[in-house]
């Protein structure tokens, strides 16, 4: 398995841990996982043995030069090798049985899926829960001397949550609702949800029951990779991780914002 990528040009970067940081992050997840229960018990469920496989899909390395963080901001489209990572992902699914394509909002999702839908004759569906973090720097060119202003360390405050972007609770339970509507949609077949590394890597984290404060650098969600949530009827089964673009890893961007 290839080296995580930096960071998803949503977060700033947690480089150091401590037990009571440990302690928080514990608290954090336990957090989020309730916020996805919660989410589980609105939506409600239905009994079944169907095998049903979720797609968690990271878009592809998108065209920023000036290293923007950009978050939710539009007009920022696939580069060229993000295009050609979109092509693999269409290849890779090709003999998927999907029954939906969804992605978020934002353009660089759209383009991610363009092939697999022409290649499958589907119509997307636009979902905003699956959506980019909140994030204030948004918009900002990330330089440390960003993180030096006392105007912004109140919004440092609590990395766990964190309370710079929109919470872990709040970003797993959008994901967990969006998810299970995309596999009641399509049971007994596949979904392919195009999504952002953030969300996806929280979604897993909170499926695993791991803690949630992490090194942004250190998340298993390269670009154009596939987090798989597989269910049977109601219930997970599994989750598995895979890079089917990984042979263009050398050639991406190393830097926030790719």
């Amino acid at each position: 398995m290839t080296e995580p990528m930096p960071d998803s040009g949503t977060d700033l970067p947690v480089d150091t841990e401590t037990a009571e940081s440990s302690a928080q992050a514990r608290g954090a997840a336990t957090e989020a996982a309730e916020g996805a229960r919660e989410a589980h018990a609105e939506h409600g469920t239905r009994p079944g043995s169907e095998r049903t496989v979720v797609h968690l899909l990271r878009h592809g390395e998108v065209d920023n030069p000036h290293k923007i963080l950009y978050g939710r901001l539009p007009d920022y489209h696939l580069s060229p090798l993000g295009r050609e990572m979109a092509e693999v992902v269409g290849e890779h699914l090709a003999d998927a049985d999907l029954a939906l394509v969804v992605h978020s909002p934002l353009e660089r999702t759209a383009e991610t899926a363009a092939p697999t839908l022409a290649r499958h004759g589907l119509t997307a569906v636009v979902d905003p829960r699956v959506i980019e973090a909140g994030n204030k720097f948004e918009g900002r060119r990330f330089r440390k001397r960003l993180l030096l202003d006392p105007r912004r360390w109140w919004w440092l405050r609590d990395p766990t949550k964190p309370t710079w972007g929109e919470h872990y609770r709040a970003i797993g339970k959008r994901m967990m609702a969006a998810i299970e509507d995309a596999r009641d949609h399509a049971r007994g077949r596949e979904v392919l949800v195009v999504s952002h590394q953030l969300p996806i890597w929280t979604i897993r984290s909170v499926l695993e029951q791991r803690p949630l404060w992490h090194d942004p650098r250190r998340r298993e969600c390269n670009l154009a990779s596939l987090t798989s949530v597989t269910f049977v009827g109601d219930e997970i089964v599994d989750v598995t991780y895979s890079e089917p673009a990984a042979h263009l890893y050398a050639h991406a961007a190393k830097t926030p914002g790719a």
